[in-house]
Formats: C-alpha cells, sequence, structure tokens
C-alpha cells in the first residue's frame, strides 16, 4: 500500500485558498464562512472564478477551463497552505484530467471539502496525498454545529480526531484496522471502473449521500456489491443520508439519517461479515464531523463505536 502523505500543519497567518469547483456560488453565501477563517486567524484568499456563473444544463462556477485554472492555481501557489471548496454539486469530474500538482507535491496541501468533492478526495489519494472530508465554507451559513468546523482547524493544526458515540441497532460488531476511503456514495459509484476509483481492498469504506430515490441508493449499493467491493473492504462507515425517497421535504437544509436508507443497505451486507457503523455524523447534515481521507483508522463496534485515526 502506498505510503499516504500528510501535509504540514498551518499556523496562525496562513492563506486558506477559497475555490468553487463544481456548483455555482454567491458571495452572500460565503460570508459566514470567510469571516470564520478570518476569526480563526487565517487569511481566505478567494480564487478568481468563486463567483462565476456558467450555465450549460446546471450552473456551474465557470467553464470547466476556468474551474481548473482556479483548483491547479489554488494547489500549485506557495503562499497558499491549504484549499477549501466554497461547495459541492456537480462538475469536479470535468476537472480530474487536467489537474495538476507540480508544486503540491513538493508542498502538500489540505484539501477540504465533501460531496462531489469526492472526486477530487479520491484523486489526490491515487496521487499519495490526504485529504479532509468534511464541510465546504458554503455550509457554515446553514446552521450546522461550530463542532463541525472546530475540528477541521484542529486537523488543519495537527490534531488528528477521535470519536466515541452511541452504537445504533443496525451495526455489525467487531475490530477492524485500514486506510479510511470514500466519501458520497454517488460519486463512488460514478468513478468505478476509472482509473480515479478507490482502491477497495483492506480499506474502511465511507458512504453518505442526499436526495436520492430509495431504488436509485439500491442501484448504487448493487453496483458496489457486483464490482466486488464488499468482498474486499475490512469494514464500512455510513454516514447520514439525507432527504431520501420519493416525498422531498422543501427544506434548504435538513439533518437526516434515513431508517429505511439505512435498512436497505443493511439488507444488502448481510452476508459479509466486516463490522459496519450506522449513523456516523458526515454527510449532508448540521453536524458534520470531519474524516481523513487516506488516513490509517481503528474501528471498533460494542456497546458503543469507537474511531480511532
Amino acid at each position: 500500500m502506498k505510503k499516504i502523505i500528510f501535509p504540514a500543519s498551518l499556523k496562525q497567518g496562513d492563506k486558506i485558498a477559497v475555490i468553487s469547483p463544481a456548483g455555482a456560488v454567491q458571495s452572500s453565501q460565503l460570508e459566514e464562512g470567510i469571516s470564520m477563517i478570518k476569526n480563526k486567524g487565517y487569511e481566505p484568499v478567494l480564487g478568481e472564478h468563486v463567483y462565476t456563473q456558467f450555465f450549460k444544463g446546471y450552473t456551474y462556477a465557470g467553464t470547466e477551463q476556468e474551474r481548473i485554472q482556479d483548483l491547479n492555481w489554488a494547489f500549485n501557489e506557495p503562499e497558499i497552505s491549504a484549499v477549501w471548496a466554497s461547495r459541492g454539486g456537480y462538475g469536479c469530474q470535468h476537472l480530474i484530467e487536467h489537474i495538476e500538482l507540480n508544486n503540491f507535491k513538493d508542498h502538500p496541501k489540505w484539501y477540504i471539502g465533501y460531496s462531489d468533492n469526492t472526486v477530487i478526495q479520491s484523486y489526490l489519494l491515487k496521487k499519495g496525498f490526504a485529504s479532509i472530508h468534511g464541510q465546504t465554507v458554503k455550509t457554515s451559513g446553514f446552521g450546522v454545529t461550530e463542532e463541525s468546523y472546530d475540528l477541521i482547524f484542529d486537523i488543519l493544526e495537527g490534531k488528528k480526531p477521535d470519536y466515541v458515540f452511541a452504537s445504533h441497532q443496525l451495526n455489525k460488531t467487531g475490530t477492524a484496522k485500514g486506510q479510511l476511503v470514500g466519501g458520497n456514495l454517488a460519486l463512488i459509484y460514478a468513478l468505478l471502473g476509472t482509473k480515479y476509483s478507490f482502491k477497495f481492498k483492506n480499506r474502511i469504506l465511507f458512504i453518505e449521500d442526499i436526495g436520492e430515490s430509495f431504488y436509485a441508493l439500491d442501484r448504487m449499493i448493487m453496483s458496489l456489491e457486483l464490482a466486488g467491493v464488499f468482498n474486499k473492504i475490512s469494514g464500512l462507515i455510513v454516514g447520514g443520508m439525507t432527504n431520501m425517497g420519493d416525498e422531498k421535504e422543501n427544506v434548504q437544509y435538513k439533518e437526516s439519517f434515513d431508517e429505511l436508507a439505512y435498512e436497505l443497505i443493511s439488507d444488502r451486507i448481510s452476508k459479509y461479515n466486516f463490522p459496519v457503523i450506522f449513523s456516523f455524523p458526515n454527510g449532508h447534515i448540521k453536524d458534520n464531523r470531519p474524516l481523513i481521507i487516506g488516513a490509517d483508522i481503528k474501528i471498533n463496534i460494542e456497546d458503543k463505536v469507537e474511531i480511532h485515526f
């Protein structure tokens, strides 16, 4: 297994690039997040196209060329110490064929985001670099917990998280060790069969999702099964499953651990022996605890759940 490189810890005054690699975002949506970065003692630096809008069946944050320009600038600009995605949405798949890591290889940086950013995090891990699966800048205006962000800054400053919480009724007990991979299920599914897909053998897989019909969720889990993923992994962590099913609530953002979604997943993996954690607080939820993609972790599931980095 390739040795994974962890970026250097940040220090007060370091610059954090804010870019929009996927969906469009308005300046008013980032005000709280940018203020938070400043209040933590860091200098936010906005990508040239962070607020650009380009419509082509979906409103992207600029053309593919504009978005990759911002991503490559953020990755390779020597004065930038970390790169934080403004939001997810859709569009990161357009970029991965064009990512350049020339200066990044010598001076790795934390990449922070979730949802569609899973694509970029999978790419970085293939190249041997860890990243943070956690809140985007935009979600700071959604009423998410302060701890969701505090824990990200802890990681940026060199502190690894440890999580202990109550066990879910669908959990499968046991202990496992392995490299943590995964993120948004729809993007893990979309990358299957490509050279950018995560490797799964002896890994611990994390999945979360939002807004999928139950049959679509089942289709994605079936695809992972047919691809042999569940024969390879050493453990599974299931995070938020938000606004799932056919009846969508008209809300901007809502915490949810959909029990039917959990039952569908549990049924599909019931024949496998690896330990499983349900209801881990990461995903499209208000209390989104960050995970380090690429880190070696240990999970222990009994009457309580422990995840140690």
